[in-house]
């Protein structure tokens, strides 16, 4: 099938290639010009694990193509996926401007009958404005919902082996029409109408922010009372009613999703005269845990920041990912800042023009009065201790993700303070 991808994001991106390699013939539409020109010299603008190869592939076959030109890139196209950016507003509620934008442009240059498809994050009720929209200027095209759910480091993987895949569609044919793109593929098909679709979306989200949030005030808890959160977390776990993912306390989510998704769920809720104290209450908890570990780092420096060096591994708000997007490492690098410490990092992928950065971890930590582990990199795991415990300045180490092994760091003569975990 012919498709059209408006937006060369992330979702975009990962989304085009994935049909393409699918066997489906793509045609993706982007309004930077210089990220056209590096997609079609062969480049990739954003990190994500297998994205090079599945492009690469689908360049190969030209089964996939860029355009300047969104109207250009819809030419011949049965389903035009909007893959655009709904960023927080001033408000908190989603904006909405960059796919109305769109759809003004593109509403009487698509042919009868074709199908926008509604990929990006958008609170509920969306598709029917749009859909309104659309009437209004006077066009026959129709729309439906299709949300995304590509987990930044895993998101080839979540493409080509979904949980599910959901649609909302007001036309059973239009429901077929995007399931059919993904035959190929085993999984289940969650076909329901529109707003119960972008409903789907936000309440994945919340609940999944809401989980880690929990895991946080867990850990928060064992640490109070002289608990380990690691095993507290294994025993609750075990239970099926529960399970293990998703309960890794650290310093707070982040992203381009969970931080904008909670907010504006808590527009629509207004919106619909409903007060959601509980994700309320969760967003608010997320904001205290980034206080916790900075004050924790406070702590570990001996109880003022003013003149100490904090070295911080992970910038990134995720490992897998070259992802900045309200990472809870960067805020908490800020609130450290603001107390007058001078904060240098290390990321593999990852990079923030408010700090310094050295070429290696053992580069960052050197004449470090704390360290502070704030992204999960593998590769941390497996940087010798013995010489982190040299080029310190200090001995105290931060854990904010339970990466380091206690032990190890203990044996290199330093002191280990992670998460809910026990200090001795």
């Amino acid at each position: 099938m012919d498709v059209a991808i408006i937006g060369a994001g992330y979702v975009g991106l990962v989304t085009g290639a994935g049909l393409a390699n699918l066997g489906h013939t793509v045609r993706l539409g982007e309004a930077n010009a210089e990220r056209v020109e590096l997609l079609r010299s062969g480049g990739v603008p954003i990190y994500e694990q297998g994205l090079p190869d599945l492009l690469s592939r689908a360049i190969e076959r030209q089964s996939i193509s860029f355009h300047e030109s969104n109207v250009e890139a819809i030419s011949g196209s049965q389903l035009i996926f909007l893959c655009l950016p709904t960023p927080e507003g001033e408000d908190g509620r989603a904006d909405l401007r960059f796919i109305h934008a769109v759809i003004d442009e593109l509403a009487n240059q698509v042919d009868e009958g074709t199908l926008f498809v509604v990929k990006s994050t958008v609170p509920p009720g969306t598709v029917a404005s749009l859909r309104k929209r659309l009437a209004d200027l006077g066009s026959s095209a129709r729309v439906a919902s299709h949300p995304e759910f590509l987990r930044e480091g895993r998101a080839v993987d979540d493409f080509m082996e979904p949980d599910r895949i959901v649609i909302g569609a007001y036309e059973s044919e239009d429901a077929d029409a995007i399931a059919s793109l993904y035959r190929s593929l085993d999984t289940e098909i969650v076909s329901t109408d529109p707003t119960s679709s972008e409903m789907i979306k936000y309440a994945n989200n919340s609940y999944l922010a809401a989980r880690l949030t929990f895991a946080n005030a867990l850990a928060n808890l064992c640490e109070a009372v002289g608990a380990d959160v690691i095993d507290v977390i294994h025993g609750i776990g075990l239970d099926h009613r529960i399970g293990p993912h998703f309960l890794q306390p650290g310093p707070g989510y982040g992203g381009s999703c969970f931080p904008k998704d909670t907010a504006a769920l808590i527009g629509v809720a207004e919106d619909a005269g409903y007060d959601f104290n509980l994700l309320k209450a969760v967003i608010e908890a997320d904001h205290e845990q980034r206080r916790r570990v900075a004050d924790k780092v406070r702590q570990a420096a001996g109880g003022g920041l003013k003149g100490r060096r904090v070295a911080m591994w992970g910038v990134a708000f995720k490992a897998g990912t070259d992802d900045v997007r309200e990472s809870p490492a960067l805020r908490i690098a800020r609130l450290l800042q603001e107390d007058g410490a001078e904060v240098v990092a290390y990321d593999p992928e990852a990079h923030s023009d408010e700090l310094s950065h050295a070429e290696d971890p053992v580069a960052a930590v050197r004449d470090a009065d704390v360290l502070l582990v704030a992204t999960e990199w593998p590769e941390f795991i497996t940087v010798d201790m013995d010489d982190v415990a040299e080029a310190m300045k200090g001995y105290r180490v931060v854990d904010a993700r339970n990466l380091l092994d206690p032990a190890k760091v203990r044996e290199a003569g330093l002191d280990y303070w992670g998460l809910g975990r026990p200090s001795a």
